[in-house]
This record gives C-alpha cells, structure tokens and sequence, in this order.
C-alpha cells in the first residue's frame, strides 16, 4: 500500500522552521555585540556614570556635553525592557564596573501590558545583581516620562513611578529622580513641543529640560557615593 507523502513533508517543513528559529539571535543581541565591538577598539573609561535603558538613553546624543566634567557611558538600547539589560547584564553592565548607574527603562515593559508591580519586581532584581557583584555601586532610577504618544498609559505609569520611588527611598544605596514635573504643560499634559513627530520621543528642547533635572540628582548621588555603605543588604 502506498503511503502518504504529506506527514513527511510536513515534518520536514517543522524541522526547517524549528532549525531557523533556533538560528535567530537573541533579541538586541546584535546592539549588545556592537557595545562590544566598540569597547574592543576604544576601551571604556573606567569609574565611570553609566547610562543604560531604552530609547530615552540612546537618543541622548548630547549626553557628554549635558553633564560636562562628568565620564559618562551611554549603552541605551531602543525598545529594551528591564529585561533585556537583565539578560545581557554580564555584558552590559559588569565590564565598566561604573561607579553610578542612570536607568531609564519600564516605559516599554508598561506599553507592552506589564504591571507596574512586574516592572518594580525587576527594578529590584536589577538591583540585586548590581550590588551582589558591585556592592558600591550606586543606582539611580529616572521616572517614567509622560508623553503624548502613551499618555492613556498615564495610570500605570503613575504607580509604578509610585511604587519603585518608595522602593529607592528604601534603599540607601538607590536614588529617584522624577523627571514628570518638568515634562508636563500648565494644563497639567505632555508638552508636544517637547516631543518629535512620533510624539514619544523627546526633541532637543526636550532633552535639555530633563537634563536641567537629572543632572543635578547624579551630582548629589556621586557626592553621596563616598558616605553610602558599601555592601548594603538588600
């Protein structure tokens, strides 16, 4: 009796499918090797500020010139989640062994339907492995930012900044910086005029008014550093 071609055929379809999803890279894998890569060639300077998160880093452009007679690093990578710099921590934060880290992520783990409690129990995993392998370390947490793009978000947005504020002021080795304020108009929403087209991402006028907010708190926190104990329990 003949058999059927077909299940062979479709186990065939499977097995290549399979083999080609094994072969994709991990997510932002590809922007983690380019880290890499530029580290090889120019080494990092070492003591330095750390800047790490999602698209809000790495369109800083004008990072160095921002926060002048500070070293700075800037490893933003657009549309992580607290997540991703979890997954690549070994490679993205342990080699500069940064003296402060500036984080700017939740954004997209709140757009993509977490809960604001997920994105402070990874905020608090983050800090854990920070600490475990560079206890004087200090971090500082930059709010989530209001934008008109996603700003029906505005409720869990809110609670978590809430939530991972009274978690940093817990923490003596964890700083928060709440950006909101300096974002908003009179009538209380997003500035538009501080947003680009896509009308979520911040503009240069945009960056100098929260950098008028974060570079004042990452003076305090590198005054701070030599007074925090080092190794605090977590």
């Amino acid at each position: 009796m003949r058999r059927n071609p077909l299940p062979r055929c479709l186990c065939l379809v499977f097995f290549v499918a399979l083999g080609a999803t094994a072969a994709a890279p991990a997510p932002f894998e590809n922007e983690i090797k380019a880290f890499e890569q530029a580290d090889a060639q120019t080494p990092p300077p070492k003591d330095a500020v750390l800047f790490l998160g999602s698209s809000s880093i790495r369109l800083w452009k004008t990072l160095a010139q921002d926060l002048p007679g500070i070293t700075v690093i800037n490893r933003g990578f657009g549309g992580s989640q607290i997540s991703d710099s979890l997954r690549y921590f070994d490679r993205i934060v342990l080699p500069y062994r940064p003296r402060l880290i500036v984080f700017y992520a939740g954004d997209n783990d709140i757009a993509a339907g977490k809960s604001p409690q997920r994105v402070l129990a990874d905020f608090k995993e983050f800090t854990r492995q920070v600490h475990d392998a560079l206890p004087a370390t200090r971090i500082l947490f930059v709010s989530l930012r209001p934008t008109v793009a996603r700003w029906h978000l505005q409720g869990r947005q809110w609670l978590t900044n809430r939530i991972v504020k009274d978690f940093a002021d817990a923490d003596p080795t964890a700083d928060y910086v709440d950006v909101v304020p300096a974002l908003l108009g009179p009538d209380g929403t997003p500035r538009a005029d501080f947003l680009v087209a896509d009308r979520l991402h911040l503009n240069a006028e945009g960056y100098r008014a929260w950098t008028a907010v974060i570079r004042p708190t990452v003076e305090r926190a590198l005054a701070a550093e030599k007074s925090a104990p080092a190794g605090a329990a977590r």
